[in-house]
């Protein structure tokens, strides 16, 4: 089961995220709603946020460029990854993502409103018992287990990331830090290369995710996070209450959220 949604907050006057939702085989890809379930009978499943960056509209167009790209390369990848051991679709997922940061950077270079745009990448790929995962900037990847307590499986690519992880600072730290939106690696954005974060994790009945932008994190701790997936589901669903309560809580950016449920 899924739900996405992306707000752009209270106070921006675009919104420069984008998420992507869709089905996939060697043949073809399917968009998926914005809310839904299905099985992984017939195909893999894709979900990713991107927050594009850049002056004017460059960002918007950035993060959009992200997901088109994805589109068109994803399909491609599954045959691959079936006529290979299961152990080259990382090395899939890293070839999509260095693919993508070479288009963003050609347009950066080519037409002058492109120059030095950019965008991050928090993209989840599930297919039957494992989720593969490739990550670059400071958009995040939940992970509840059933039963478990909430852990953060992507590394945030900024300086205050590196920090927190190294047990310098804590959470409340983190989100103060003057420096805390200062991106060590994005797609595009003038960088020469780039090294995503890529994993995987063996998931199982009951198991749920979260794919968010900052938007989110900079207004939610990680405990209120946790509390909206550990939450009973009602009418309305799971990630349009994150947004919500995220645009509620602050909404100084754009607000982005994906939850995925394993039933």
């Amino acid at each position: 089961m899924w739900s996405g949604m992306t707000h752009v907050g209270r106070f921006r006057q675009n919104n420069e995220d984008s998420f992507l939702a869709l089905t996939y085989d060697a043949r073809e890809v399917r968009y998926l709603g914005k809310i839904g379930d299905s099985t992984l009978a017939d195909g893999d499943f894709v979900f990713a946020v991107s927050d594009g960056m850049g002056g004017a509209k460059s960002g918007e167009f950035a993060s959009r460029m992200v997901v088109q790209q994805l589109t068109r390369l994803m399909p491609r990848s599954y045959k691959q990854a079936a006529q290979g051991l299961s152990s080259g679709f990382s090395d899939v997922l890293e070839e999509v993502c260095h693919k993508v940061h070479a288009e963003i950077s050609q347009m950066g270079r080519v037409y002058n409103e492109c120059s030095g745009m950019g965008a991050t990448l928090s993209l989840a790929c599930f297919t039957p018992e494992i989720m593969y995962f490739v990550h670059v900037g400071d958009s995040r990847i939940y992970y509840l287990p059933a039963g478990g307590k909430l852990v953060q499986i992507t590394e945030d690519h900024t300086h205050v990331g590196w920090l927190r992880r190294q047990g310098k600072i804590n959470e409340r730290e983190a989100r103060t830090h003057p420096a805390k939106n200062r991106l060590t690696q994005a797609l595009g954005a003038g960088q020469q290369n780039v090294r995503p974060h890529i994993g995987t994790v063996r998931y199982q009945p009951g198991d749920r995710f979260l794919i968010c932008s900052d938007g989110i994190t900079d207004a939610l701790w990680d405990h209120r996070i946790e509390d909206h997936l550990k939450a009973p589901t009602d009418d309305k669903p799971r990630a349009f209450k994150v947004v919500e309560h995220a645009v509620s809580e602050s909404g100084r950016d754009n607000c982005t959220a994906i939850c995925i449920e394993v039933e």
